[in-house]
């Protein structure tokens, strides 16, 4: 079978088109009767394979009540064509492998990005969407609701949970709770939440549409998501199908990326508002106001800016670790949400990245809190005495 394949991709590999994102279809393929359908359902594909690498609210084969789960297979697709090692953007190429009509009209379509390394094929990835005709074109979505359709659902305030046997309720309303604590600091408003629970990575990414994918060779738990629509999916493959826990600090910093645009999104300030609202590792704030006091404070001549700008742990471990930058942005930020409320808490947040440009970032900092590189030690101070 090995030498089959090989042959075959050896003989269809020249006949890919000239643009390594349109679909190539091989002759055995079986197209839909209607001729009709199966020119519109090839060329709309084309499109949606042509727009995955932009922003995924702006491809135009998607209808926008299916764009929040859909994108997170979009940004599963982006970039797939490319080999890293060599560099070659267009080294993966796109083959229809399968299209099948379901019993409501849909068709389940399969494809794979496959590359040819001194005559062996390799396999980079192989997806599946739903195509739904719409007008004179087809439209294309995750099969995320498909898959989960006879899995047991709860609906908690803004929250829907689709589990498959059980649900921890308890942890999940916690969730939920929290999420809303955490809006209302960030000013999001009304945004819904659904959450799917797997067993493992391997079923998470079956469910969203992503059949195989080199990259997690191995990877036996993760977890993904997406924000569109004011709607947050998250698809968990980590070994916690009834949702008996969550991380609050990585909630945080997801309720985050609903409201702050990339390219302004300050890590670091988000972080440290991780921080203070839901600790870090599983550790409290105030044990990590207490942990910071007993390593850091007993030198009166800290050099804080150096400490801050380095990014110093002081956290137990390596893996377990708690970052000064991040500790003096929490006290940073607390202060100004005490003195100008929630917006000025956004502004910080919303400093761009204060690692790459530092000079922009001190420039928001010392206008909205006065602190700048020559008061540094002695502001931090104050925070560090306020925090005891």
């Amino acid at each position: 079978m090995k030498i089959k394949f090989t042959l075959l991709i050896l003989i269809i590999a020249p006949l890919v088109y000239g643009q390594s994102n349109r679909v190539t279809i091989q002759s055995d393929i079986k197209l839909p009767k209607d001729s009709i359908a199966a020119e519109q359902i090839i060329e709309s594909l084309n499109g949606f394979l042509e727009l995955k690498d932009k922003p995924n609210r702006e491809n135009t084969f998607v209808l926008k009540e299916d764009l929040p789960e859909t994108s997170i297979l979009l940004d599963e697709m982006k970039g797939i064509e490319i080999d890293s090692k060599s560099g070659d953007s267009s080294f993966y190429k796109c083959y229809l492998t399968n299209i099948v009509q379901t019993d409501d009209g849909n068709y389940l379509i399969q494809f794979s990005y496959i590359g040819v390394k001194e005559n062996i094929p390799v396999l980079a990835a192989s997806f599946e969407v739903v195509g739904k005709k719409s007008g004179n074109q087809f439209y294309f979505t995750s099969p995320l609701r498909r898959n989960t359709l006879s899995r047991n659902f709860k609906q908690i305030n803004n929250g829907t949970f689709r589990f498959k046997n059980i649900l921890n309720e308890s942890s999940a309303a916690d969730f939920v709770i929290t999420a809303e604590k955490f809006d209302d600091i960030l000013n999001v408003k009304g945004a819904k939440i659904e959450w799917y629970g797997c067993d493992d990575m391997p079923e998470m990414l079956r469910i969203i549409g992503v059949l195989y994918k080199a990259e997690y060779n191995g990877r036996k738990y993760g977890s993904l998501y997406a924000n569109e629509n004011n709607t947050t999916i998250i698809v968990s493959g980590s070994n916690d199908s009834e949702f008996r826990a969550y991380d609050p600090h990585d909630l945080f910093h997801d309720r985050a990326r609903i409201v702050i645009p990339a390219d302004k999104y300050n890590h670091y300030m988000v972080c440290g508002c991780a921080y203070l609202y839901g600790g870090s590792w599983g550790i409290k704030w105030q044990q990590i106001v207490s942990m910071f006091n007993e390593k850091m404070t007993s030198d009166p001549d800290a050099d804080w800016l150096k400490l801050y700008t380095e990014g110093y742990n002081f956290g137990e471990s390596k893996e377990k670790h708690l970052l000064v930058t991040q500790y003096i942005n929490a006290l940073i930020l607390r202060k100004t949400e005490r003195e100008k409320g929630n917006l000025g808490v956004m502004d910080l947040l919303s400093s761009g990245n204060q690692k790459k440009d530092p000079e922009t970032f001190f420039k928001i900092l010392e206008k909205v809190t006065g602190i700048n590189k020559t008061n540094f030690n002695e502001k931090v101070w104050e925070l560090i005495k306020d925090a005891k």
